[in-house]
This record gives C-alpha cells, structure tokens and sequence, in this order.
C-alpha cells in the first residue's frame, strides 16, 4: 500500500520517488529548521517532547529515529532519556543528516524505511516524526518496524492529517497549499524551501486516510494499534510487537 498515488510532476513511478524526494530535502536542509519553528508557531519542540513521554519513552530506552530529518524529535527524546547515546537516526537524506549532527551525539546512519540495516530485536523504541507520506511503501515500511523492535517495544508514528472537509478543511488548504509555500521562500530567499513545503502540502493533500494506516499497521503484525489526534490535526500512530 502506498502512502499516497504517483505525484506525476514530480516523478514517473514510485520507483523514482526515493531520488527525487532525497534530491529536494538535500536542498532544502540548511532551511528546513527555520521554516518548521515558525509555521508550527514554535509549538513543535514542546509537542515532540511531550508527546514521547505520553506515550512510554523513558529513560533506559534504545530508541531508532527513522526518517529523523534535522533531528528535532531525536532532540527531544535526548531530553527525556537523559542521554543521545541510545538514539539511533536514520534519514535517506545526506543533507538532513548533516543538520541533525550538529545538534546531538547520536548514532547517525544514512538508510531508507523500508530496508531498515538493523538485526531483529533491536531497539525498545521507535518513532517517526512527519515523513510517513515519503516511503515507498507502508505495509513494507512497517514490517521493517515490527522486526526491529524488541518484544514488547513500542512505535510511535507522528503525522499532520487533513481534515476530512469543511471550513476546517479549507483553511488548511489555504495555509499548507499557499500560504506556507509562499512565506517559506519569502522568508529564506529560497526556492528549495518553497519547493520543499510546496512537496510538503501535496503529499498530505493525496494521502491515504487515518484507517488506511492503522490497517497497514495491523496487516503488518503489530498489536495495540491506535490513533490518538491533537487540535484535529496531527496524528499519533501507536503500535507494540507483541
């Protein structure tokens, strides 16, 4: 199951969407921080954070970051571990990662979700901040998750969700669709960050719903399989390997 249809302006198949999608993060790593700080009104650092500890991240955990970007959910579980030297991230991204070591001393590892280079039973803890919409795959993507957690380890999946209609539907075309984009480069003076959130926008736009996920994530083993929502926007994907 794919997380949304072929974007076809942007790539031919999904064979092609890895490149292209490593491509426009590479270029749009350097911005990538700022951008998220001020769209999110400076709210993500505490929801991160927070919402790690709602769901079970503590202190002793060996935690994987895929998909970790700048690293600013790996930053966050630093603060609730009391360390960086049980977080492994994980981006396809060179630029990416370049961003995230500097802000921690983790294990860095350059790979894709889908063919996590990790042995079975690795990790007590896993999480994925805002990137779900970028794999290949998500029944693949989430076996990979299933066979890396220890027994009993715990996924936490974060994602922004499109309302399903409505005003509140709207306004988030209008922000995410144009405005987002269009301050993005306003504010950076780059193209790359606009095309970036533009990218950003369009995968929530064609993304599979809520239900479709939690199905992906059962058909994939997992058990304990939920989604908790904040404000009706962002969403929680929570599993455990029984």
């Amino acid at each position: 199951m794919t997380p949304h249809p072929t974007l076809a302006k942007h790539y031919a198949s999904a064979a092609e969407k890895p490149a292209f999608v490593n491509q426009l993060f590479d270029a749009g790593a350097p911005h990538y921080d700022l951008v998220v700080d001020w769209g999110f009104l400076r709210s993500g650092a505490h929801y991160r954070r927070t919402t790690q500890l709602k769901h079970g991240l503590k202190p002793g955990d060996c935690l994987l970051d895929v998909a970790c970007g700048t690293g600013l959910v790996a930053v966050e579980a630093a603060k609730i571990l009391g360390t960086a030297a049980n977080i492994t991230c994980l981006d396809p991204s060179a630029g990416m990662l370049a961003v995230a070591r500097t802000k921690l001393d983790a294990r860095f590892v350059q790979g894709r979700a889908e063919a996590l280079p990790f042995p079975d039973n690795s990790f007590d803890f896993l999480t994925m901040g805002y990137a779900l919409r970028h794999v290949t795959d998500l029944e693949t993507t989430f076996r990979e998750y299933r066979r890396v957690l220890k027994p009993g380890g715990k996924l936490l999946i974060l994602e922004v969700t499109k309302p399903a209609g409505g005003f509140a539907g709207v306004l988030f075309r209008i922000y995410f669709g144009r405005l987002y984009p269009a301050l993005a480069q306003l504010f950076t003076r780059s193209r790359e960050a606009r095309a970036m959130m533009r990218y950003y926008w369009e995968t929530m736009d064609a993304c599979v719903p809520p239900a479709a996920v939690l199905e992906a994530l059962r058909a994939a083993g997992l058990a304990a399989v939920r989604r908790d929502t904040a404000l009706g926007l962002f969403s929680e994907y929570v599993g455990v390997k029984s």
